[in-house]
């Protein structure tokens, strides 16, 4: 990026945004999106860790056949307190409404999203949302699993109503975010910086947020109708009613396949940014990615009967969802061979961001494929609703987004906060992840596959060898995760200053602005005359020599 720059604006500040009016209510009531980022930082790490512990109990609960230490119904409460919170509170908003909101103004040479007080807004949506879905499931001990699924859902005591009103409520936050993005990425662009001069985390949140724009009205509208019939008897799902429970099927994964792509397409853009800085080199096919983005989340709208292939619909239907399944891998299949190949003879730095980079690779490729398992008719019809499933999923949520999500952090942590943390503790903690990660849920592949269902509470003396690897898997996957945590926190409390630009990235937050930027992100507004990833000749460390802002 260029040096250029237009007049200097008194009215901004030079402060820090942490720094600038640093009140509990300047905070709450900010505009800044930076302290907005921050803030749905703090709140979906909180959800993350509870709904680890949830996870963690659930896992303990099936260390032994039989009961271990709670009855039946709290296990299902555990469940459903652990899928609503890591799918709904955690993993759809951690990397749009956290690291997205910090870093997109950034990337674009902006000095904020186009609507901020909607983005504000957007804030205040989630925190109502995630505290009424909080109070429903823990008040009322819901135990009807984080689908809702019918006629279970329509006929169950309980505070359903309340909960499914709340994940209404956080499906609003998810639009009113996506249009934001859409409007700034139109409208905000640094002079200079067309389409194809954006960093792919850009065109990652953009397909993003076409997704969350178009798919999320439809679980809102199925969760309306879902209140109706337990309101007003209307039948929409309930037999009895002349309604049909596989409808609801249908009207929720035809939001929540996409949404997979919500939670996996900004994790593939953080993965762009991290694997193009610390392998020196300008990123390998970059219009392929940047369209590959776009064709997943067009796909991704066709896709949503292989979730349905054991429910009774026509032979023929499944062979088309089946088909076109296959069809969505291509371009996840394009990502991941472009940025195999950017790794190919780079001069490739084993920092903490890059181990999670690499643990993505390695994970989310594992979950791709054992998806094309489950995307095949006769395949399917053995492992449904079994663990090579759950197996499947994390390795696809967990191993995908998270460990994207994480990457994020550790990449621009220096940059949201100014200090540093402890290198060797930070590649520790991703290596502790990984291993923990692959004891838990590698060993589920081969629970399914010998026919364990899936949300049981009880099973067969036969499978607990099996249980009790798994669960062990998941007391290193929490050392793992507390260790990150600790060196976190520890850097804010060392406070050890960080560079402007550490890594040596080309991207405008790194070479434009400070560590942690001002109020209003840049002194001068930047003029792009080059791509995001124009990486020039290394220094003797093989970092690349970069300018900084004027």
């Amino acid at each position: 990026m260029a040096d250029h720059a237009q007049t200097h604006d008194a009215r901004h500040h030079d402060v820090d945004y942490l720094r600038d009016g640093n009140t509990i209510k300047s905070w709450l009531f900010t505009l800044d999106h930076k302290r907005i980022g921050i803030m749905y930082l703090v709140g979906i790490l909180a959800a993350f860790a509870a709904g680890g512990t949830f996870a963690l109990l659930l896992r303990i609960e099936l260390l032994t056949h039989g009961t271990t230490f709670v009855d039946h119904n709290t296990y299902n409460r555990f469940f459903t307190l652990h899928g609503a919170l890591m799918v709904f509170i955690f993993i759809i908003p951690s990397i749009p409404a956290a690291l997205g909101n910090f870093v997109l103004p950034l990337h674009l040479g902006a000095k904020d999203v186009a609507f901020p007080r909607l983005n504000l807004f957007s804030f205040h949506i989630w925190v109502v949302g995630t505290i009424l879905s909080l109070f429903a499931i823990i008040d009322g001990g819901i135990d009807t699993g984080w689908t809702f699924y019918t006629p279970y859902s329509s006929a169950v005591g309980g505070p359903v109503i309340l909960m499914t009103t709340g994940v209404f409520i956080l499906g609003f936050s998810s639009i009113l975010t996506g249009l934001n993005f859409i409007v700034t990425i139109h409208k905000m662009r640094a002079p200079g910086m067309s389409f194809f001069r954006m960093p792919l985390f850009i065109w990652a949140l953009y397909s993003t947020a076409i997704l969350q724009v178009m798919a999320t009205p439809v679980l809102g509208i199925t969760l309306m109708l879902l209140i109706m019939e337990r309101t007003l008897g209307i039948g929409i799902f309930d037999p009895a009613l002349g309604g049909d429970p596989v409808l609801f099927q249908h009207f929720f994964w035809f939001y929540s396949h996409p949404a997979v792509y919500i939670m996996i397409l900004p994790g593939m853009g953080i993965i762009n940014e991290t694997i193009t800085c610390f392998s020196r080199k300008t990123i390998f096919g970059y219009r392929a990615i940047a369209y590959s983005s776009l064709g997943i989340a067009i796909i991704s709208f066709l896709v949503w009967g292989h979730h349905m292939f054991v429910s009774g619909q026509s032979l023929y239907a499944g062979l088309i969802f089946s088909f076109l399944t296959f069809l969505v891998a291509i371009p996840s299949a394009i990502k991941v061979f472009n940025w195999t190949a950017t790794l190919y003879k780079g001069s490739i730095s084993f920092d903490t961001p890059m181990l999670w980079t690499l643990s993505f690779l390695i994970l989310f490729t594992i979950g791709g494929v054992t998806g094309i398992f489950l995307g095949a008719l006769g395949v399917d019809v053995h492992l449904h609703d079994t663990y090579f499933v759950v197996a499947h999923f994390h390795y696809v949520m967990m191993g995908g987004t998270a460990m994207a999500f994480f990457a994020g952090i550790h990449y621009w942590w220096p940059k949201m906060f100014g200090y540093t943390y402890k290198e060797s503790l930070g590649r520790a903690s991703a290596v502790i992840t990984f291993i923990g990660f692959n004891i838990t849920f590698f060993t589920q592949f081969f629970l399914g596959s010998k026919g364990m269902p899936r949300r049981y509470y009880n099973y067969l003396e036969e499978y607990e060898t099996l249980h009790q690897i798994s669960t062990m898997g998941s007391w290193v996957l929490a050392v793992g995760f507390s260790t990150m945590g600790i060196n976190l926190i520890g850097s804010l409390i060392r406070r050890e200053k960080a560079t402007q630009n550490p890594w040596g990235a080309r991207t405008l937050e790194w070479t434009h602005a400070a560590s942690p930027p001002i109020t209003h992100n840049f002194h001068n507004t930047p003029i792009v005359t080059e791509g995001p990833y124009d990486y020039p000749a290394g220094d003797a460390q093989g970092r690349p020599i970069t300018s900084t802002h004027s």
